[in-house]
């Protein structure tokens, strides 16, 4: 299969012919094959996504170890090479472009040529002699890209979630609860259909905020539930062809063990081999997500509009300057960014849609593109969410004069008074205020309408403002 040159390249061969390989390189020769058929995009596959498919190859080498499937030596050397790589080495071998083969077969190749050459080398053997230890035989052995690769996507999606979303969520809600605390007694003017509206507490704003995202939080989890249900154990169709009786069970356990996760194999393999509904759950809740998320950016930005002519409520800490061509300007930079990275999740979700509902029979030959951006949807909203928490919300400072003087001069005061004095009233208040520009409190006083005693109890902001007790809290 494998013949060394001392050329600075190796020769190997397959079902459809040889390629020269070059000899530091750890993948072989259908990874090449795939290299040459895939020059796309130049993106390679994302680490977690990497990560979760050397999991699986070491859980399943202890596995057909323990079953005495393949031998203990190469079992060995297979979980050394899996460890090696999760320990960080070898990372430039994994080559293969994200929009390549339908299924992720080349991928998948790439991953077992990898640990099949690096286990060669443990036992002290020469790369590409795969008699020796086979990336199809030994590696693979009771495995097909066709259940492995949804594993995979279900594993890097629950690593990214641990590892990256759920701490950036955790610390932007923690921060965002301080900002409450800080801003309770600030008043400002509250706006609906971006119009003049009652009053309302700045620090509720940033509460509202954080309690939103601890939702969030909950229907990513419950989305993410079915991701723990495995159909590894399933080979090429769904039946376990080549594997034996007491893998697919042994190696969902192996698996939890290794992630920390309450994995479990499914009730039906096939099943679980040919619906992506999990993915699209998945990524519908980040998407959900990244809609509130631009919500919460733009907030920002128009509270921050300014600094003459906008509302200038708040002060969004400036990171960079903001033109090329204007001096002093500082843009609102973070929240701008985060609406980008929202609006592509919110694309990678739809190609995810479209690619879940392409499957045939056996197959979803579009998983290397649900892969890509379920797993990508994932970490790039992490890590936006801690960037905007750390460069932004950390930072935030209230005007708090601005505020009062909006909340002071708002017509929808009036709002208040129509209980004491009637809507038409309330009305005939409001339209004199705002041709005349008197003030509220000083018509209803020249039309009697109220005493001046009640009328500032009405007009208390302070207490026009307060929330009830049960809205005061985000976890």
């Amino acid at each position: 299969m494998t013949e060394l040159t001392g050329l600075g390249y190796r020769i190997e061969r397959d079902s459809m012919g040889e390629l020269q390989i070059p000899d530091d390189a750890y993948y072989g020769i259908q990874t090449l094959r795939a290299i040459e058929n895939f020059p796309i995009s130049g993106i390679k596959p994302i680490p977690t996504y990497v990560d979760a498919c050397v999991l699986i190859k070491k859980a399943t080498a202890i596995a057909n170890g323990q079953l005495g499937c393949i031998p203990q030596d190469i079992s060995r050397a297979i979980v050394q090479a899996a460890d090696e790589v999760l320990n960080g080495k070898f990372r430039e071998q994994f080559v293969v472009d994200v929009y390549q083969a339908g299924a992720g077969t080349s991928h998948h190749m790439n991953v077992n040529e990898v640990l099949s050459n690096r286990a060669l080398e443990i036992l002290g053997d020469e790369k590409g002699n795969y008699k020796r230890v086979s990336p199809n035989d030994h590696v693979n052995y009771g495995q097909s890209t066709n259940d492995v690769i949804p594993t995979a996507i279900r594993i890097g999606a629950l690593l990214a979630l641990e590892h990256t979303l759920y701490p950036a969520l955790s610390s932007a809600i923690a921060a965002l609860d301080n900002k409450a605390s800080e801003f309770q007694d600030v008043v400002r003017s509250g706006r609906t259909h971006l119009q003049d509206a009652v009053p309302v507490r700045l620090g509720e704003n940033f509460r509202a905020w954080a309690q939103i995202l601890s939702d969030h939080i909950h229907r990513i989890e419950r989305a993410s539930e079915d991701l723990m249900v495995l159909g590894l154990g399933g080979s090429a169709a769904g039946t376990g062809l080549n594997t034996h009786p007491q893998y697919s069970s042994l190696v969902a356990q192996i698996l939890a063990e290794l992630i920390g996760q309450p994995l479990k194999p499914a009730p039906h393999l096939m099943a679980a081999m040919q619906s992506m509904a999990p993915f699209v759950s998945v990524s519908g809740s980040l998407r959900n997500l990244a809609q509130d998320c631009v919500k919460i950016s733009h907030d920002l930005r128009l509270m921050d509009s300014g600094p003459k002519t906008g509302f200038k409520e708040i002060q969004l800490p400036p990171v960079q300057p903001g033109s090329s061509i204007m001096p002093g300007k500082y843009n609102p930079v973070m929240a701008e960014m985060t609406s980008m990275v929202c609006f592509q999740v919110m694309g990678y979700d739809s190609a995810i849609v479209l690619a879940a509902q392409a499957g045939q029979l056996e197959l979803n030959v579009m998983m290397p593109l649900i892969a890509y951006n379920l797993i990508h949807s994932i970490e790039i909203l992490g890590n936006t969410i801690t960037a905007l928490t750390n460069r932004c919300i950390e930072g935030i400072t209230a005007n708090r004069d601005r505020c009062l003087s909006y909340a002071e001069g708002s017509l929808a005061l009036v709002t208040a008074l129509n209980p004491h004095i009637g809507y038409l009233n309330a009305a005939a208040v409001a339209k004199e205020s705002l041709l005349t520009g008197k003030s509220l409190r000083q018509i209803v006083l020249e039309r009697e309408l109220m005493s001046p005693e009640d009328l500032a109890q009405v007009l208390d902001l302070e207490q026009m403002s307060v929330l009830p007790d049960s809205s005061h809290s985000s976890s």
